[in-house]
């Protein structure tokens, strides 16, 4: 019952917000008090840039542009899938929120502040990826290079000592010195690379630093709420659908919001499928006696034929799971993992969105919800859905008293990309994993 209340009193205090800051138009009074200075210190800042960029060399291009996908959407695409087949579900469970967390509040704060990033000319901008061309096309303050970085590898090296259970001083002064190198490296680089400015990787230190103490106290009870609290999935879903509305409104679009639609879509998706309520476990441990009664009986026999009757969530994402480097799961197995997982979460990507741009206008339509395609779908997106939203304006009463918004039509490519990236995340914590199963990988 405590936790249908406190759910409750969550999402009541994020709808409240929504209405709030829409009717006293709170976004816009913080920018003008924040934007001035953060963009004078940007202007202020711009000599700083050029006396690093005097050093410029081939090398340190490319170096910098590599450490700057570190933390890039490939990144991410590639990087959390593998922990959660490692066979360390918690803390790919606790990065993926903590990512989406990271993800969410800094382009929040990009997006209210909406400082420029460095002019170009005369600063030189260097963007070696399609990600680093639309990472440019973002607000400054904070960079989320370094807030991203400070939050993942402070999380990772606390994940890693405490795992270790390790006492040797100089094994964590290690840690936590390569930790801050790597934090360095990556700040300093986005001054190179002529992305930021001093003020934005400030506040991106600043920022990540506060949110990975926030984390670090909290994780463990977010953690428990995932895998055996109530109402999960409802919750989460409820959850997801207000922090697209909570969103605040840049000064000028900015890819920003895509970004956070993305990791959104992906944490829905974990939680749908990790998330058990008691009644779930119960069911769990019962199969768990009974499915080892049926291995003693069958090795007893001499019959070796038990399959895929558990469910992933027990294979995969329980603590007592195999993990890599141990006899269970070897290197070679766990590439065979790789070899089979990643083009498998790609075409469940390209399949769900596919099967999201059929089947949301559809949907929006038969609502009377007036939509419009910025990119994913060219038939929404000219003089013809303007008419039709005329028609449909009529109608739409329910979606202005729901929505507490003037705007005619809503961009349908938010819910592509929220279901496409559920989908991507359905596929790694419950899809690939049954495919592991009957592999026997």
């Amino acid at each position: 019952m405590e936790s249908v209340v406190w759910q409750g009193l969550a999402l009541s205090g994020i709808f409240s917000w929504i209405v709030i800051t829409c009717y006293l138009d709170v976004t816009k009074k913080i920018r003008s008090l924040l934007q001035p200075w953060v963009s004078h210190h940007v202007v202020s800042g711009t000599s700083i840039i050029l006396k690093i960029q005097k050093h410029q060399h081939k090398f340190l291009d490319a170096l910098f542009s590599g450490l700057s996908c570190i933390v890039s959407v490939p990144f991410y695409t590639a990087f959390l899938p593998l922990l959660f087949w490692s066979g360390h579900g918690k803390l790919a469970r606790q990065m993926t929120l903590l990512m989406a967390l990271c993800d969410y509040l800094g382009n929040c704060i990009k997006d209210v502040v909406s400082a420029p990033r460095p002019n170009c000319p005369p600063v030189r901008r260097i963007t070696a990826t399609k990600d680093e061309e639309e990472n440019a096309l973002e607000y400054g303050l904070p960079s989320s290079h370094t807030l991203n970085t400070v939050c993942l590898s402070g999380f990772l090296v606390c994940y890693v000592l405490s795992y270790t259970q390790s006492e040797d001083a100089f094994v964590k002064l290690g840690a936590v010195t390569l930790a801050c190198l790597l934090v360095g490296f990556i700040g300093f680089g986005r001054i190179y690379l002529g992305m930021h400015s001093l003020i934005d990787i400030i506040g991106g230190l600043v920022f990540g630093f506060m949110i990975l103490a926030i984390w670090l106290s909290v994780h463990e009870y977010v953690d428990a709420f995932i895998v055996s609290g109530q109402n999960v999935t409802s919750f989460w879903a409820a959850l997801s659908f207000l922090l697209l509305f909570a969103y605040p409104t840049p000064e000028f679009p900015t890819p920003s919001f895509e970004y956070h639609t993305a990791f959104d879509g992906v944490v829905f998706g974990i939680m749908k499928n990790i998330g058990m309520n008691k009644h779930e476990i119960g069911i769990r441990e019962n199969l768990d006696a009974w499915l080892s009664f049926k291995r003693r009986k069958l090795t007893v026999s001499g019959a070796d034929t038990v399959t895929g009757i558990q469910q992933t969530y027990h294979q995969f994402h329980h603590e007592a799971v195999p993990r890599i480097f141990t006899s269970q799961l070897t290197i070679p197995i766990f590439l065979g993992r790789m070899l089979v997982g990643i083009p498998t979460i790609l075409i469940v990507k390209f399949c769900s969105k596919a099967l999201a741009k059929w089947i949301l206008p559809v949907v929006s339509n038969t609502l009377g919800i007036p939509i419009k395609s910025t990119s994913y779908v060219p038939m929404l997106n000219g003089s013809a859905t303007d008419k039709k939203s005329s028609e449909i304006k009529q109608s739409s009463y329910i979606h202005k008293m729901l929505f507490f918004s003037q705007q005619d039509l809503f961009d349908v490519d938010t819910g592509i990309r929220f279901l496409q990236y559920a989908g991507l995340a359905w596929s790694v914590v419950d899809l690939v994993p049954s495919l592991f199963s009957h592999l026997r990988l």
